[in-house]
């Protein structure tokens, strides 16, 4: 599959041959844990136990890779499988990390109460600026963490000039693209080192299957990532690699419903008077917008918003929506509602990373947008 084809045939096609033996278009599900060697070290089509590697692994791993605009693609359990076999795969005890000051509840707790117990750094900064970031570099530093835009204050990471930061400092960029999915952002191509995924999000897209992914260029970084991989073991199942797939499949279009009634939903929480702001990159009042505009496609479904009335009211809006349904989680076909100070992001609390707790995070699904408003109306009263 050539990386110049379209995004929607790289999505049908990339990594998905038809089968051999049956002509099957669809790439099965290869529920077995070992296969048939063709003599002792025979290895049949380079494949010996499906915790190593499993043929619906594969054609997910390459389809991701494609998507990417990258060579080399890894699927795990969960996005945190994948973020700690990264860190585990790349550094060691007594390196530092620079993370984003509003960093994902998930990632700060695997940072701040796992890695640090075997001895690696971090320190928080403004992933919105490049002096920002580059002030908390530290000789012992190895890595710019990244999510852009971030989860859930939807801050906006300078891409590029991140990388230029991280090749002058000798220093890989990790770029979680959860949020913009390869759709809306590649990454790879701004000049990231590693893009990070949790699958189950937008390409998953059904809310069904849990995974995580690693996309990256280079042989060496790949080499690493592949040992620890199967070393750590926390790989993706055939029956989720799938789902996985099949959700990939409509990724662009439903990409694009995501972004039309996010766009929607964004405008008119910005005329609701119990809305102190709203945060959505594609909003010229967004201090990120010019910059997600040279980097992304357009600008994603998430759209969050500071309730006037403070953290009770928010919570109170929360809970009496009808089709916003309450639940962590993001990306999927429908739309969901938190609250980020008390769901996804509680480990945050206490901490320089803590969200506000007059905040509200949209993930706004593919319904009928005018439904999507009159649920917003009628919770919020």
């Amino acid at each position: 599959m050539e990386h110049n084809q379209g995004f929607s045939t790289r999505a049908i096609h990339a990594g998905q041959e038809a089968d051999p033996t049956t002509g099957a278009v669809i790439v099965p599900i290869y529920a077995t844990s070992t296969y048939l060697q063709d003599g002792v070290g025979g290895l049949r089509g380079g494949y010996e136990y499906s915790r190593s590697a499993n043929p619906t692994r594969t054609a997910l791993q390459d389809c991701l890779a494609a998507l990417e605009m990258g060579r080399h693609g890894f699927s795990f359990a969960s996005g945190l499988a994948a973020e700690d076999t990264l860190l585990r795969a790349v550094l060691s005890p007594g390196d530092h990390v620079v993370i984003p000051d509003d960093a994902y509840g998930g990632t700060y707790r695997l940072f701040d109460k796992v890695a640090t117990r075997w001895g690696l750094g971090y320190d928080p900064a403004d992933v919105t600026n490049v002096e920002a970031v580059a002030d908390k570099i530290r000789p012992e530093t190895k890595m710019i963490w990244v999510e852009t835009p971030t989860n859930p204050l939807l801050s906006i990471a300078d891409i590029p000039g991140l990388a230029a930061l991280a090749r002058d400092r000798g220093l890989l960029l990790v770029v979680d693209n959860t949020f913009a999915s390869p759709y809306l952002q590649v990454p790879l191509e701004l000049g990231a080192d590693i893009v990070v995924h949790s699958t189950t999000k937008y390409l998953g897209g059904h809310s069904d299957v849990v995974g995580g992914a690693l996309i990256v260029n280079d042989d060496e970084l790949a080499e690493k990532i592949g040992f620890h991989q199967n070393a750590i073991g926390a790989v993706s199942g055939p029956f989720d690699c799938f789902l996985t797939l099949r959700g990939v499949k409509t990724l662009a279009v439903r990409m694009d419903r995501h972004c039309d009634n996010a766009e929607r939903v964004s405008a008119w929480l910005g005329e609701q008077p119990h809305v102190a702001e709203v945060i959505y990159p594609g909003l010229e009042s967004h201090p990120g917008h010019e910059q997600a505009a040279k980097q992304m496609r357009r600008f994603g479904g998430m759209v969050s918003f500071r309730h006037r009335d403070g953290e009770q009211a928010a919570v109170d809006l929360c809970n009496r929506t009808k089709v916003f349904t309450l639940a962590e989680s993001l990306g999927g076909i429908e739309s969901l509602i938190e609250h980020p100070g008390r769901m996804t992001h509680a480990s945050a609390a206490g901490s320089p990373l803590e969200v506000p707790g007059d905040l509200v995070r949209l993930s706004v699904g593919i319904e009928d947008v005018n439904d999507l408003l009159a649920d917003l109306e009628q919770a919020f009263g």
